[in-house]
């Protein structure tokens, strides 16, 4: 990317002008978009924001990868609600020394991750800043009958999640410091580094979900069960970690977990060129692995597992009688180590 042109030599309407060549013509260019929603469905919003040097960096991160991990984040809390997207705006805090060219490469990365997932941005806004900023809000629907909450765990559920953690982690370390990485294959090596630099967010989970709710759904009616639209099903993405997504949902419904040291999802090759307690830290509380934490029946967490596979595992089960706050146990099952209780401080937290 060369230097060339900066933000403030181009001003707000020039730099609108090149951005719109990224979204759809007939959506942008007046005051508001306006989307067609089906009947009966929930509008799903979310916001997330990026800052410069806080969530990314040009050591770590081209910045077309920071307009793709920008759209996955918004993605993937989408998915987390059960959510189809519709669309996305993209709100920018820029310094006018910014080369205009890394704006583009931005928003080439944006569409790049949305173009996968049939969605595009409709609209936003640029302002003056002393530090890039990005700030994404992603449009959504879903049925009301097919809503994913944090609030719907259940004992008894069984604890799936949909892929394996730490891998973001391991890139970020391997970006950061190099030197660490000798011992891990090339093959391994950008594995990882992809992970961090381009996670997908898991929309592909939400219709096996369904489909697997449907096939279920004889099993449970006649065994006196209510019918798939009474369903609950507890989720939410990982972004902030595995443990962090476990011990929230058991707030949020007023339960406990254990989980299963000997289930956890710990990528391939990890453990090649980090000890075993470090990898399970970063399993645990590396974060930025965009999958997704579901609590459901055990034999519909099963047949996922077994159509989702790389990765996907049922880690655990969700407790009754939980004090307060709710309490996540890492048990292990071998009698090795001691059962540990997960908390939200080992997590990334802003302040």
């Amino acid at each position: 990317m060369s230097e060339g042109e900066r933000v403030q030599d181009l001003g707000e309407q020039e730099i609108l002008k090149r951005l719109y060549a990224f979204c759809p013509i007939d959506v942008v260019g007046d005051d508001a978009a306006l989307l067609s929603l089906a009947p009966d469905h929930f509008l799903v919003v979310t916001t997330d924001m990026l800052v410069d040097q806080v969530h990314f960096s040009d050591r770590t991160t081209h910045p077309a990868d920071v307009g793709w991990r920008a759209a996955a984040a918004n993605l993937s809390d989408l998915a987390a609600m059960g959510a189809t997207p519709l669309g996305i705006t993209v709100s920018l805090g820029l310094p006018g020394h910014l080369p205009i060219a890394w704006v583009e490469e931005l928003y080439r990365g944006l569409v790049g991750c949305l173009n996968q997932y049939n969605t595009t941005i409709v609209g936003g806004d640029v302002c003056r800043s002393t530090l890039t900023t990005v700030s994404i809000t992603a449009f959504g629907q879903v049925h009301p009958t097919r809503t994913l909450k944090r609030a719907n765990a259940k004992p008894g559920d069984a604890i799936l999640v949909t892929g394996v953690h730490g891998a973001s982690r391991a890139g970020l370390e391997l970006l950061l410091h190099p030197e660490k990485g000798h011992h891990v294959d090339q093959t391994t090596r950008d594995r990882f580094i992809r992970a961090h630099q381009r996670p997908c967010p898991r929309l592909d989970v939400i219709p096996v979900l369904w489909e697997e709710m449907r096939n279920f759904a004889p099993v449970r009616e006649e065994a006196g069960f209510a019918p798939v639209p009474e369903w609950k099903i507890a989720a939410m993405d990982s972004s902030d970690g595995l443990a962090d997504a476990v011990v929230q949902i058991c707030r949020a419904s007023g339960v406990g977990a254990v989980l299963e040291r000997d289930r956890l999802p710990i990528p391939d090759g990890l453990m090649n060129w980090v000890s075993e307690a470090e990898a399970i830290d970063w399993v645990l509380y590396g974060g930025e692995d965009f999958e997704l934490v579901l609590c459901l029946p055990q034999p519909i967490a099963e047949a996922m597992v077994n159509r989702l596979g790389a990765g996907a595992t049922i880690l655990g089960k969700i407790t009754d009688f939980s004090p307060s706050p709710p309490t996540v146990i890492l048990n292990d099952p071998t009698g090795t180590y001691p059962s540990t209780r997960l908390t939200l401080e080992k997590g990334f937290q802003h302040f």
